[in-house]
């Protein structure tokens, strides 16, 4: 029984990041072997084990082959007869096919070790083209490492491009689909992800709402950047810049969908986009199964994003009425979701990354003075059932107003 480091970690460390999970590969062994030395099975598919110290993942060398459709149509082989060459050379890229003996010797049948060097992402063989999750993860590869001057090869483009079309990604799951967007969200230059799905054509087949936005104009005054779908990336590296979680770079992601359904006669403007792209926002999150929250807020930008932005403009009632939406009294979170994401929105325009947004604190000092309104003596005053109500927005409106002529 041999026992390597492969994929990830050593290519991190190869590239002097930190390794946060390590993967194994056990050459040599069965199933049983395994078990009898206390490791406990957790593959369904194929014999993966848990190290009963570290709880690490240790994966017998194995082999595949295709037999049908989408992301489970394999054939699996393990035993004792397969080689490290032969589990390294069913890998995905070569930067992720190098393995690590315990002595720290390296084995690099693929040349990941030069595309490491050259900054490439380039795939291990042709049969790349049997897994359309692969598709997702050099998407993602591609979001996390082309700050560090990654770019994919050529002929791996080529081979994502032939999976669009001929169908396989058609049958990746909604939830893999949205497993590895959400992991791409999070990374510090996300829009990367979804620049080489649209590259390689598969951003139609899995996302077609954020899809449609690319070519769609918009009016120079207020997008100097003009394409709809240049913006939405624009916005989203922007979310990333501020930190955002990744709740808000969702709802970045979603909130012009409805720009795609402006009719052709009064482009550039998009008067009535935000309540056109309830429905976009909705079925897009329902298909991938996005989380309620992510869905929620994502809807509650999509819909209001333009009064934050009008901020100055607006009367007290219609300021209450952003913060009752987004249930700012009760969870204040949700309004700083809000904000983050139209402020986001206001930065990803061409030439505005840098742009003050004061409606961010035009809205939290409404709220401040709006809590100020004591809704128990309103009822000690003896206003009953929908009278309490009435009189509580009453004084809220006020202090709102209150606050917005002192800030002026």
């Amino acid at each position: 029984m041999q026992i390597y480091l492969v994929g990830g970690a050593v290519r991190d460390r190869l590239l002097g990041l930190e390794v946060a999970d390590r993967d194994w590969v056990v050459v040599g062994a069965s199933p049983e072997a395994m078990s009898d030395q206390g490791f406990r099975p957790v593959g369904a598919d194929f014999p993966v084990f848990l190290h009963p110290e570290t709880s690490e993942e240790y994966a017998l060398a194995r082999t595949e082959r295709k037999s049908g459709s989408g992301y489970h149509g394999f054939v699996f082989h393990t035993g004792p007869d397969v080689t490290l060459e032969d589990d390294l050379q069913r890998r995905d890229l070569t930067v992720n096919a190098i393995a690590q003996d315990a002595d720290g010797n390296l084995s690099d049948p693929c040349g990941g070790q030069k595309d490491l060097e050259s900054r490439v992402l380039r795939h291990v063989s042709p049969a790349f083209v049997e897994d359309p999750v692969r598709v997702l993860r050099v998407a993602r590869y591609y979001a996390r490492f082309k700050p560090l001057g990654f770019s994919v090869a050529p002929e791996t483009l080529e081979l994502l491009k032939q999976m669009v079309n001929n169908g396989e990604v058609d049958h990746l799951v909604p939830e893999r689909v949205w497993a590895e967007a959400v992991r791409s969200l999070a990374l510090p230059e996300p829009q990367h992800f979804f620049e080489l799905l649209r590259e390689c054509g598969a951003l139609a087949r899995i996302i077609p709402e954020l899809d449609s936005l690319f070519g769609v104009p918009q009016t120079a005054k207020h997008h100097p950047e003009i394409d709809t779908g240049v913006h939405t990336l624009m916005a989203l590296a922007q979310a990333a810049r501020l930190q955002a979680p990744t709740v808000v770079r969702y709802a970045v992601l979603c909130h012009d969908y409805g720009k795609a359904l402006t009719p052709e006669q009064v482009l550039p403007g998009h008067r009535g986009h935000e309540q056109a792209g309830l429905e976009l926002v909705e079925a897009c999150s329902q298909r991938l199964g996005v989380p309620r929250e992510f869905r929620e807020v994502a809807l509650l930008v999509t819909r209001w994003h333009l009064h934050v932005h009008r901020a100055a403009e607006l009367k007290a009632a219609t300021i209450l009425k952003v913060l009752e939406a987004a249930d700012a009294f009760r969870r204040p979170e949700r309004l700083g979701h809000l904000l983050l994401a139209c402020e986001a929105d206001a930065r990803g325009r061409l030439g505005l990354e840098a742009r003050d947004y004061p409606q961010t604190e035009m809205f939290r000092n409404a709220l401040d003075a709006a809590q100020t309104v004591d809704t128990k003596a309103i009822v000690n005053s003896g206003k009953r059932g929908p009278q309490v109500g009435e009189e509580l927005k009453r004084q809220r409106i006020a202090a709102i107003s209150a606050a917005q002529n002192n800030a002026s």
